[in-house]
């Protein structure tokens, strides 16, 4: 019930003051025109590769999808994160935890929210891609695989950002987090296993393993569901133990 309220105190709130940003409600569309894009760019460039140096992009794609799959829960996870930095340098944090409301009602309803929104982004996105002959719930799951990120993002932006322009700084840098899934693309054996401490990893690697022939997409999803909901519970600790302005 506290989060239901949650989301009919805060839901609107929360709409007013992306609306007001002057960056946050273009970041939201970024995961919708990457979409756009790749479905007409990619086999265009794809072709002119092909006709030129007879490289083929087709049985890359996967990996694109991969990528595409992390965009709108990273996308998702910085816009909270920023809302987060905002209210807690507004002191609205602090008020909360008097609320009846609580702290813990106010995380359940802001993580819950960037989680919702990736699965149902992420499932538009892929489609719309056109590169994927994968059914509707295998995108989905796609989706639910990746999910997690949202939260871990805003969450680790509301630890360690100061403020916004350290916000920005640490969205940039948190940007290296997609380039462990590409090297293991191409990497076989423990280290290919190894590029597992970056969460980004296992969603990329659950979409692989939906492909013809890999029969280890369940306990791939399983894991890292475990793994992500477990460094979520340690940035959830280390947030409501931390001091609020």
């Amino acid at each position: 019930m506290k989060v239901i309220r949650a989301f009919r105190a805060l839901g609107p709130v929360d709409a007013r003051s992306i609306g007001r940003d002057s960056l946050l409600p273009y970041i939201v569309a970024v995961p919708l025109v990457m979409g756009l894009g790749v479905r007409f760019l990619i086999p265009y460039i794809g072709g002119l590769i092909l006709q030129t140096s007879g490289f083929d992009l087709v049985p890359y794609y996967p990996l694109l999808i991969s990528l595409l799959a992390m965009a709108m829960p990273l996308v998702a996870g910085t816009v909270i994160g920023f809302l987060l930095l905002d209210q807690r340098d507004d002191r609205t944090l602090a008020a909360i935890r008097v609320t009846p409301l609580g702290l813990d009602g106010y995380l359940a309803y802001r993580l819950s929210l960037p989680l919702a929104l990736s699965v149902l982004f992420t499932a538009v996105m892929i489609p719309l891609t056109g590169l994927t002959e994968l059914g509707w719930m295998e995108i989905l799951l796609i989706a639910l695989s990746a999910a997690p990120l949202a939260p871990i993002m805003a969450l680790f932006l509301a630890l360690f950002a100061e403020n916004k322009v350290q916000g920005f700084a640490l969205t940039k840098a948190m940007g290296v987090v997609v380039l462990p899934p590409m090297a293991a693309y191409f990497v076989s054996g423990f280290w290919h296993w190894a590029f597992g401490v970056v969460p980004t990893f296992w969603p990329a690697k659950f979409s692989w393993a939906l492909l013809p022939g890999d029969g280890s997409a369940v306990w791939i999803f399983t894991i890292g569901w475990v793994y992500m909901a477990a460094l979520l519970a340690i940035l959830t600790i280390r947030f409501r133990r931390m001091p609020q302005k």
